[in-house]
Protein backbone atom coordinates (compact mmCIF):
# COMPACT_ATOMS: atom_id res chain seq x y z
CA UNK A 1 0.00 0.00 0.00
CA UNK A 2 3.16 2.28 0.32
CA UNK A 3 3.57 2.99 -3.20
CA UNK A 4 -0.53 3.73 -3.65
CA UNK A 5 -0.12 6.00 -0.95
CA UNK A 6 3.07 8.09 -2.42
CA UNK A 7 1.14 8.61 -5.76
CA UNK A 8 -0.07 12.03 -6.54
CA UNK A 9 -3.73 12.13 -7.38
CA UNK A 10 -4.92 10.84 -11.13
CA UNK A 11 -6.76 14.09 -11.34
CA UNK A 12 -4.06 16.05 -9.69
CA UNK A 13 -1.89 14.95 -12.32
CA UNK A 14 -3.59 15.78 -15.18
CA UNK A 15 -4.86 19.37 -13.58
CA UNK A 16 -8.86 18.25 -13.62
CA UNK A 17 -11.44 18.20 -11.21
CA UNK A 18 -12.80 14.71 -10.02
CA UNK A 19 -16.27 14.91 -12.07
CA UNK A 20 -14.20 16.22 -15.42
CA UNK A 21 -16.12 14.89 -18.04
CA UNK A 22 -13.90 12.47 -21.03
CA UNK A 23 -13.75 15.56 -23.45
CA UNK A 24 -12.14 17.95 -20.64
CA UNK A 25 -9.50 15.08 -19.63
CA UNK A 26 -8.63 14.22 -23.30
CA UNK A 27 -8.19 17.94 -23.64
CA UNK A 28 -5.78 18.54 -20.82
CA UNK A 29 -3.75 15.50 -21.25
CA UNK A 30 -3.04 16.46 -24.58
CA UNK A 31 -1.95 19.93 -23.65
CA UNK A 32 0.04 18.43 -20.88
CA UNK A 33 1.21 15.71 -23.09
CA UNK A 34 2.87 18.36 -25.53
CA UNK A 35 4.46 19.71 -23.17
CA UNK A 36 6.48 17.09 -21.48
CA UNK A 37 6.63 15.26 -24.60
CA UNK A 38 10.87 13.60 -24.77
CA UNK A 39 10.86 15.14 -27.67
CA UNK A 40 10.70 18.65 -27.14
CA UNK A 41 12.55 18.36 -24.10
CA UNK A 42 15.64 16.16 -24.76
CA UNK A 43 17.85 14.84 -21.95
CA UNK A 44 15.03 16.33 -19.75
CA UNK A 45 14.66 12.91 -17.02
CA UNK A 46 12.28 14.87 -15.41
CA UNK A 47 9.87 15.68 -18.10
CA UNK A 48 10.46 12.34 -19.21
CA UNK A 49 8.88 11.00 -15.40
CA UNK A 50 5.99 13.59 -15.38
CA UNK A 51 4.96 12.50 -19.23
CA UNK A 52 4.83 8.64 -18.14
CA UNK A 53 2.72 10.11 -15.10
CA UNK A 54 0.03 11.94 -17.14
CA UNK A 55 -0.02 9.05 -20.00
CA UNK A 56 -0.81 6.54 -17.00
CA UNK A 57 -3.37 8.98 -15.21
CA UNK A 58 -5.24 9.14 -18.57
CA UNK A 59 -5.07 5.64 -19.49
CA UNK A 60 -6.67 5.20 -16.22
CA UNK A 61 -9.33 7.92 -16.27
CA UNK A 62 -10.38 7.76 -20.06
CA UNK A 63 -11.57 4.18 -19.27
CA UNK A 64 -15.57 4.18 -17.33
CA UNK A 65 -14.46 0.94 -15.29
CA UNK A 66 -11.26 1.49 -14.47
CA UNK A 67 -12.11 5.04 -13.40
CA UNK A 68 -15.19 3.66 -11.20
CA UNK A 69 -12.65 1.57 -9.68
CA UNK A 70 -10.17 4.48 -9.18
CA UNK A 71 -12.68 7.30 -7.65
CA UNK A 72 -13.61 4.05 -5.13
CA UNK A 73 -10.42 2.85 -4.26
CA UNK A 74 -8.25 5.02 -5.39
CA UNK A 75 -4.22 3.65 -6.56
CA UNK A 76 -5.32 0.73 -4.48
CA UNK A 77 -7.55 -0.52 -6.93
CA UNK A 78 -4.35 -0.81 -9.50
CA UNK A 79 -1.89 -3.06 -6.58
CA UNK A 80 -1.16 -6.41 -6.40
CA UNK A 81 -2.40 -7.30 -9.58
CA UNK A 82 -5.82 -5.84 -9.86
CA UNK A 83 -4.99 -3.62 -12.11
CA UNK A 84 -4.14 -3.84 -15.88
CA UNK A 85 -0.47 -4.17 -15.05
CA UNK A 86 1.79 -5.53 -12.14
CA UNK A 87 2.95 -2.62 -9.57
CA UNK A 88 6.15 -1.74 -10.41
CA UNK A 89 6.77 -2.94 -14.47
CA UNK A 90 7.19 -0.24 -17.29
CA UNK A 91 4.04 1.80 -17.95
CA UNK A 92 3.10 0.67 -21.55
CA UNK A 93 0.88 3.90 -22.56
CA UNK A 94 0.20 3.04 -26.41
CA UNK A 95 -3.17 2.85 -25.47
CA UNK A 96 -3.99 6.21 -23.91
CA UNK A 97 -1.66 7.68 -26.58
CA UNK A 98 -3.16 6.35 -29.52
CA UNK A 99 -6.47 8.86 -28.46
CA UNK A 100 -4.65 11.77 -29.58
CA UNK A 101 -1.26 10.51 -31.19
CA UNK A 102 -2.24 12.24 -35.13
CA UNK A 103 -3.23 15.31 -32.89
CA UNK A 104 -0.37 15.67 -30.66
CA UNK A 105 2.29 14.67 -33.83
CA UNK A 106 0.30 16.89 -36.46
CA UNK A 107 0.94 20.07 -33.88
CA UNK A 108 4.17 19.37 -33.32
CA UNK A 109 5.37 19.14 -37.13
CA UNK A 110 3.30 21.89 -37.50
CA UNK A 111 0.94 19.92 -40.50
CA UNK A 112 -2.08 18.02 -40.95
CA UNK A 113 -3.64 14.87 -39.80
CA UNK A 114 -2.29 12.09 -42.17
CA UNK A 115 -4.68 10.74 -44.02
CA UNK A 116 -5.02 7.07 -45.55
CA UNK A 117 -5.51 7.26 -49.32
CA UNK A 118 -2.55 9.43 -49.78
CA UNK A 119 -3.94 12.30 -50.17
CA UNK A 120 -2.05 14.68 -53.03
CA UNK A 121 0.28 17.56 -51.85
CA UNK A 122 -1.13 21.05 -50.43
CA UNK A 123 0.61 23.94 -53.20
CA UNK A 124 1.63 26.89 -52.42
CA UNK A 125 1.02 29.73 -55.48
CA UNK A 126 2.07 33.61 -54.47
CA UNK A 127 0.54 35.92 -56.71
CA UNK A 128 1.17 39.70 -57.07
CA UNK A 129 -1.58 41.88 -57.80
CA UNK A 130 -1.96 46.25 -57.71
CA UNK A 131 -3.29 48.37 -54.98
CA UNK A 132 -5.78 49.09 -57.54
CA UNK A 133 -6.90 45.31 -58.00
CA UNK A 134 -7.18 45.27 -54.10
CA UNK A 135 -9.51 47.76 -54.47
CA UNK A 136 -11.51 46.87 -57.28
CA UNK A 137 -11.17 42.58 -57.23
CA UNK A 138 -10.28 40.83 -59.76
CA UNK A 139 -10.30 37.40 -61.80
CA UNK A 140 -6.46 36.19 -62.17
CA UNK A 141 -5.94 33.42 -64.93
CA UNK A 142 -2.75 31.35 -63.24
CA UNK A 143 -0.61 28.67 -64.64
CA UNK A 144 0.35 25.88 -61.98
CA UNK A 145 3.08 22.99 -62.45
CA UNK A 146 1.25 19.95 -60.66
CA UNK A 147 0.66 16.78 -60.71
CA UNK A 148 -2.50 15.40 -61.91
CA UNK A 149 -4.17 12.00 -62.31
CA UNK A 150 -2.78 9.96 -65.24
CA UNK A 151 -5.22 9.42 -67.76
CA UNK A 152 -3.45 6.03 -69.17
CA UNK A 153 -4.60 4.46 -65.36
CA UNK A 154 -6.64 6.47 -64.46
CA UNK A 155 -4.68 7.07 -61.29
CA UNK A 156 -4.56 3.59 -60.24
CA UNK A 157 -0.58 3.60 -61.22
CA UNK A 158 -1.15 -0.09 -62.82
CA UNK A 159 -1.11 -1.39 -66.13
CA UNK A 160 -4.44 -1.92 -68.06
CA UNK A 161 -5.72 -5.53 -67.25
CA UNK A 162 -3.61 -5.61 -63.74
CA UNK A 163 -4.52 -4.62 -60.40
CA UNK A 164 -2.47 -3.29 -56.99
CA UNK A 165 -1.73 -5.91 -54.61
CA UNK A 166 -2.02 -6.04 -50.55
CA UNK A 167 1.29 -4.60 -49.62
CA UNK A 168 2.27 -7.74 -47.35
CA UNK A 169 4.61 -5.55 -44.78
CA UNK A 170 1.41 -3.43 -43.50
CA UNK A 171 -1.13 -5.56 -44.32
CA UNK A 172 -2.71 -2.75 -46.43
CA UNK A 173 -2.99 -0.59 -43.62
CA UNK A 174 -0.08 1.86 -44.88
CA UNK A 175 1.09 2.77 -41.67
CA UNK A 176 3.88 -0.15 -39.29
CA UNK A 177 4.40 0.36 -35.53
CA UNK A 178 7.84 0.83 -34.09
CA UNK A 179 8.54 0.72 -30.64
CA UNK A 180 11.14 3.08 -29.50
CA UNK A 181 11.43 2.84 -25.57
CA UNK A 182 8.59 3.13 -23.68
CA UNK A 183 6.39 4.46 -26.47
CA UNK A 184 4.82 3.16 -29.77
CA UNK A 185 5.14 5.72 -33.19
CA UNK A 186 3.09 5.17 -36.22
CA UNK A 187 4.79 5.20 -39.15
CA UNK A 188 4.08 5.32 -43.10
CA UNK A 189 4.97 2.20 -44.69
CA UNK A 190 8.26 1.52 -46.99
CA UNK A 191 7.50 -0.94 -49.00
CA UNK A 192 4.76 0.61 -50.29
CA UNK A 193 5.13 4.60 -49.49
CA UNK A 194 1.83 4.53 -47.08
CA UNK A 195 -0.62 3.32 -49.90
CA UNK A 196 -0.97 -0.01 -48.42
CA UNK A 197 -0.81 -1.52 -52.32
CA UNK A 198 1.79 -2.67 -54.05
CA UNK A 199 1.91 -2.67 -57.51
CA UNK A 200 3.70 -4.98 -59.83
CA UNK A 201 2.58 -4.21 -63.63
CA UNK A 202 3.25 -0.35 -63.37
CA UNK A 203 1.76 1.87 -66.04
CA UNK A 204 4.34 3.00 -68.45
CA UNK A 205 3.07 6.68 -68.66
CA UNK A 206 3.31 7.41 -65.51
CA UNK A 207 5.95 4.23 -63.71
CA UNK A 208 3.43 3.16 -61.55
CA UNK A 209 2.96 7.19 -59.43
CA UNK A 210 -0.47 7.50 -60.58
CA UNK A 211 -0.10 10.71 -61.43
CA UNK A 212 2.09 12.83 -64.02
CA UNK A 213 3.46 16.50 -64.13
CA UNK A 214 0.88 18.70 -66.16
CA UNK A 215 0.87 22.75 -65.78
CA UNK A 216 -2.89 23.80 -65.06
CA UNK A 217 -4.70 27.29 -66.32
CA UNK A 218 -6.39 28.37 -63.36
CA UNK A 219 -9.16 31.33 -62.65
CA UNK A 220 -9.11 33.23 -58.98
CA UNK A 221 -11.10 35.26 -57.91
CA UNK A 222 -9.65 38.30 -56.11
CA UNK A 223 -12.79 39.62 -54.08
CA UNK A 224 -12.21 44.28 -53.70
CA UNK A 225 -10.25 45.04 -50.05
CA UNK A 226 -7.98 42.11 -49.71
CA UNK A 227 -4.61 42.76 -47.84
CA UNK A 228 -0.86 41.75 -47.81
CA UNK A 229 -0.65 38.11 -47.03
CA UNK A 230 -4.40 37.17 -48.34
CA UNK A 231 -4.32 33.42 -48.10
CA UNK A 232 -7.36 32.32 -51.04
CA UNK A 233 -7.69 28.13 -50.91
CA UNK A 234 -8.94 26.37 -54.19
CA UNK A 235 -9.76 23.09 -52.78
CA UNK A 236 -8.91 19.84 -54.47
CA UNK A 237 -6.82 21.53 -56.59
CA UNK A 238 -3.30 20.74 -55.88
CA UNK A 239 -1.54 17.75 -56.51
CA UNK A 240 -3.29 14.64 -57.28
CA UNK A 241 -3.32 12.20 -54.80
CA UNK A 242 -1.83 8.63 -55.11
CA UNK A 243 -3.43 5.61 -55.58
CA UNK A 244 -6.88 7.03 -56.40
CA UNK A 245 -6.13 9.27 -53.10
CA UNK A 246 -8.18 12.78 -52.86
CA UNK A 247 -6.42 15.86 -54.28
CA UNK A 248 -4.92 18.31 -52.21
CA UNK A 249 -5.45 22.07 -52.02
CA UNK A 250 -3.97 25.27 -53.88
CA UNK A 251 -3.58 28.45 -51.54
CA UNK A 252 -2.88 31.30 -53.37
CA UNK A 253 -1.18 33.74 -51.45
CA UNK A 254 -1.43 37.11 -52.39
CA UNK A 255 0.95 40.14 -51.81
CA UNK A 256 -0.06 44.15 -52.90
CA UNK A 257 2.72 45.76 -54.88
CA UNK A 258 3.48 49.50 -53.26
CA UNK A 259 1.64 52.38 -55.24
CA UNK A 260 3.81 55.28 -56.26
CA UNK A 261 0.87 58.03 -54.69
CA UNK A 262 -1.34 56.02 -51.80
CA UNK A 263 -0.02 54.18 -48.77
CA UNK A 264 -2.40 51.36 -47.13
CA UNK A 265 -2.83 51.26 -43.27
CA UNK A 266 -5.80 48.76 -42.86
CA UNK A 267 -8.79 50.03 -44.85
CA UNK A 268 -7.45 53.44 -44.42
CA UNK A 269 -5.56 55.08 -47.52
CA UNK A 270 -2.81 57.80 -46.95
CA UNK A 271 -1.44 60.42 -49.86
CA UNK A 272 0.51 62.86 -48.88
CA UNK A 273 0.03 66.40 -51.15
CA UNK A 274 2.59 69.18 -51.60
CA UNK A 275 1.07 72.57 -51.18
CA UNK A 276 2.48 75.60 -52.15
CA UNK A 277 3.51 77.95 -48.90
CA UNK A 278 1.33 80.93 -50.54
CA UNK A 279 -1.58 78.52 -50.61
CA UNK A 280 -0.64 77.40 -46.98
CA UNK A 281 -0.46 80.96 -45.60
CA UNK A 282 -3.62 82.18 -47.32
CA UNK A 283 -5.58 79.63 -48.01
CA UNK A 284 -6.87 77.88 -51.19
CA UNK A 285 -7.90 74.29 -52.59
CA UNK A 286 -5.73 71.53 -54.25
CA UNK A 287 -7.96 68.81 -56.43
CA UNK A 288 -6.11 65.49 -55.23
CA UNK A 289 -6.84 62.02 -56.90
CA UNK A 290 -8.99 59.20 -55.75
CA UNK A 291 -7.63 55.17 -55.74
CA UNK A 292 -11.08 54.70 -57.97
CA UNK A 293 -9.44 57.13 -60.44
CA UNK A 294 -11.75 60.09 -59.61
CA UNK A 295 -10.55 63.46 -58.49
CA UNK A 296 -11.13 65.40 -55.09
CA UNK A 297 -10.99 68.74 -54.03
CA UNK A 298 -9.94 70.09 -50.33
CA UNK A 299 -10.14 73.08 -49.33
CA UNK A 300 -6.94 74.30 -47.69
CA UNK A 301 -7.34 77.10 -44.62
CA UNK A 302 -5.54 80.23 -43.90
CA UNK A 303 -2.87 79.54 -41.72
CA UNK A 304 -2.43 75.57 -42.14
CA UNK A 305 0.75 74.06 -41.24
CA UNK A 306 2.41 70.95 -42.41
CA UNK A 307 1.75 67.75 -41.38
CA UNK A 308 -1.79 68.40 -41.00
CA UNK A 309 -4.33 65.50 -42.33
CA UNK A 310 -7.93 66.08 -44.01
CA UNK A 311 -9.85 62.99 -44.38
CA UNK A 312 -11.52 62.37 -47.35
CA UNK A 313 -14.84 59.57 -45.66
CA UNK A 314 -15.36 57.07 -47.17
CA UNK A 315 -12.50 57.51 -50.11
CA UNK A 316 -10.40 54.56 -48.52
CA UNK A 317 -10.14 50.69 -49.41
CA UNK A 318 -13.08 48.54 -49.21
CA UNK A 319 -14.11 46.04 -46.10
CA UNK A 320 -13.78 42.47 -47.20
CA UNK A 321 -16.79 41.13 -48.11
CA UNK A 322 -18.74 44.11 -46.72
CA UNK A 323 -20.08 47.61 -48.20
CA UNK A 324 -17.95 49.69 -46.55
CA UNK A 325 -15.16 51.64 -46.97
CA UNK A 326 -12.41 52.70 -45.13
CA UNK A 327 -11.07 56.79 -45.48
CA UNK A 328 -8.95 58.61 -47.75
CA UNK A 329 -5.99 61.04 -45.44
CA UNK A 330 -4.54 63.97 -47.12
CA UNK A 331 -1.37 65.07 -45.34
CA UNK A 332 -0.57 68.58 -46.00
CA UNK A 333 3.73 69.11 -47.14
CA UNK A 334 3.94 72.79 -47.53
CA UNK A 335 6.49 73.42 -49.75
CA UNK A 336 9.52 75.75 -49.39
CA UNK A 337 9.96 77.30 -52.84
CA UNK A 338 13.59 77.12 -55.09
CA UNK A 339 15.31 78.60 -57.34
CA UNK A 340 13.74 82.10 -56.79
CA UNK A 341 14.58 85.23 -58.68
CA UNK A 342 15.82 88.74 -57.90
CA UNK A 343 12.39 90.04 -57.83
CA UNK A 344 10.75 87.36 -55.52
CA UNK A 345 14.29 87.36 -52.91
CA UNK A 346 12.73 91.21 -52.37
CA UNK A 347 8.98 90.66 -51.83
CA UNK A 348 9.74 87.98 -49.34
CA UNK A 349 12.24 90.68 -47.77
CA UNK A 350 9.63 93.06 -47.85
CA UNK A 351 7.24 90.14 -46.46
CA UNK A 352 9.81 89.23 -43.63
CA UNK A 353 10.44 93.11 -42.60
CA UNK A 354 6.55 93.87 -42.68
CA UNK A 355 5.78 90.61 -40.06
CA UNK A 356 4.26 91.28 -36.70
CA UNK A 357 4.18 89.56 -33.35
CA UNK A 358 1.51 86.40 -34.05
CA UNK A 359 2.97 85.78 -37.60
CA UNK A 360 4.63 83.02 -37.12
CA UNK A 361 3.27 81.75 -33.62
CA UNK A 362 5.63 78.28 -33.44
CA UNK A 363 8.50 80.02 -33.95
CA UNK A 364 7.85 82.97 -31.69
CA UNK A 365 6.81 80.43 -28.83
CA UNK A 366 10.66 78.50 -30.13
CA UNK A 367 12.13 81.79 -29.03
CA UNK A 368 10.42 82.20 -25.85
CA UNK A 369 11.18 78.89 -24.65
CA UNK A 370 14.91 79.50 -25.52
CA UNK A 371 15.58 82.56 -23.84
CA UNK A 372 13.73 81.18 -20.46
CA UNK A 373 16.43 78.21 -21.06
CA UNK A 374 19.57 80.58 -21.34
CA UNK A 375 18.26 82.64 -18.85
CA UNK A 376 17.94 79.83 -16.74
CA UNK A 377 21.19 78.30 -17.58
CA UNK A 378 23.33 81.56 -16.47
CA UNK A 379 25.65 81.28 -13.30
CA UNK A 380 24.34 82.99 -9.94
Amino acid sequence: MSGAMNKRCYYETLECQKGATVEVLKSSYRKLAMKFHPDKNPGDATAEVKFKEISEAYDILKDDQKRAAYDRFGHAAFENGMGARAAGSPFDFAGSFSDVFEDFFGDLMGGRKARRGNRGQDLRYNLQISLEEAFRGRTAEIEVPSAVACETCSGSGAEAGHTAETCPSCAGHGKVRATQGFFTIERSCNACRGSGKIIRHPCKTCRGAGVVQKDRVLNVGIPPGVEEGTRIRLSGEGAAGVGGGPNGDLYVFLSVAEHPIFQRDGHSLHCRAPVSFVTAAIGGSIEVPTLDGGRAKVTIPEGTQGGRQFRLKGKGMPVLRSAQRGDLYIEVAVETPVKLTKRQKELLREFETASQAGTHPEAESFLARLKEFWNGSDPA
